[in-house]
């Protein structure tokens, strides 16, 4: 990897020491070109090759398929992780006494949309790991995990939980958001029914461009609950449009509904080409490596990692505030995050050792000036 023309495509990265991918990740230069592209051609042609346009929509369900090795008729375009669970939640067909199962310490998502169907008498329940193979009953339906916890940093063993499903007849719904990109997601190793992907993180993509995955079985039986002109398998045929109910394809497509953000997912395609550029291990093994780096770093401080292995380096300094410490190095133009008393540093391709020379000299002066105010 040529780290330093990697680098010159992040713009940002000249004014900040940007640990924070977690948070936000960042855009490379193709991703705007991608986009200015795209607006420069509707002007030019006064969009009147719009249907075009979905062909290319086309061309990135295989460049998202190549990513996490799937069909192009498997990815559906979403704006954010929640449409895709809002999705399978509304299309399942509950009944009182089903049962809805995530983990303690889950990405809001995970836990605000299966407590809301109490109403309906289905009872969720939020647990700890080493309690979740025994929470799992005859009456689970749903199971919903992030792959790599917004917090701690843990990671999931996807494919050990989804066998365990699988063999019980109970939906796993993945959110891969803090975790595609930076770590190789295969679909055939984990068999999710379906996999949400908020692009702006870890696909250094603009704020609502996402995919999701939705397994063939699956989609043989959840109905769509957003019905658009192009929920229709004949949509293309704009000319004579189908008047009444829609034929609906066997494709994920059919839960977009309507118009898609293509400038969003022009910039979304050029951003995962170039991770596959790289090589998808490739950037795993360069960010499993400075995450490493990152918690033999913040050990020298007395830090205490909780998590290994993962993209995510979330750190107790025991007695210190983390909050206050994230204020700290931010002032010095270094961005890392606080997430429920952890501090938390995530670190990407795009970063490189001079960045964590300049996050132990910035957290070395908050550490000094936090002591010296206790």
């Amino acid at each position: 990897m040529n780290f330093e023309r990697i680098r010159a495509e992040f713009p940002a990265l000249a004014n900040w020491t940007h640990l924070n991918t977690a948070t936000f990740g960042q855009l490379p230069r193709r991703a705007t070109e991608a986009m200015a592209a795209h607006l420069a051609h509707r002007d030019e042609l006064a969009c009147w090759d719009f249907l075009a346009w979905f062909d290319d929509m086309d061309r990135i369900r295989d460049v998202v398929g190549r990513l996490i090795a799937c069909e192009r008729a498997d990815v559906a375009f979403i704006p954010n992780a929640s449409v895709a669970l809002g999705l399978l939640i509304a299309g399942i067909d509950w009944k009182p006494g089903d049962r809805v199962i995530t983990l303690h310490d889950e990405f809001p998502n995970n836990l605000y949309a299966p407590a809301a169907l109490a109403r309906r008498g289905v009872e969720f329940a939020a647990v700890p790991w080493d309690a979740f193979y025994e929470s799992v009953c005859d009456r689970t339906r749903l199971v919903i995990v992030s792959s790599v916890n917004y917090t701690t940093g843990w990671v999931a063993p996807l494919g050990e939980i989804s066998a365990f499903l699988r063999r019980r007849g109970v939906l796993l719904f993945v959110d891969g958001t803090q975790s595609v990109g930076a770590l190789d997601f295969q679909v055939g190793r984990v068999q999710p029914d379906m996999l949400a992907v908020h692009g702006y993180k870890w696909l250094n993509s603009p704020n609502g461009a996402g995919f999701m995955y939705v397994s063939p079985e699956l989609r043989s039986r959840l109905e769509p609950n957003v019905i658009g002109w192009r929920s229709h398998r004949d949509w293309r045929n704009v000319d004579h449009l189908h008047h009444g109910a829609p034929e609906l394809p066997d494709s994920a497509e059919k839960y977009e509904g309507g118009m898609l953000p293509f400038a969003l997912l022009y910039a979304m395609e050029a951003s995962i080409e170039m991770i596959l550029e790289i090589g998808m291990q490739s950037v795993e093994h360069r960010v499993l490596e400075l995450a490493a780096q990152t918690r033999l770093l913040a050990q020298e401080f007395g830090g205490e990692p909780v998590s290994e292995n993962s993209p995510i380096v979330s750190v107790r300094f025991p007695g210190r505030d983390a909050s206050a410490l994230a204020r700290a190095l931010k002032e010095k133009r270094v961005l890392v995050a606080a997430r429920h008393g952890l501090l938390r540093i995530s670190t990407h391709f795009y970063n490189d050792e001079r960045d964590l020379g300049r996050l132990r000299d910035a957290l070395s002066e908050a550490l000094s000036r936090q002591h010296a105010l206790q």
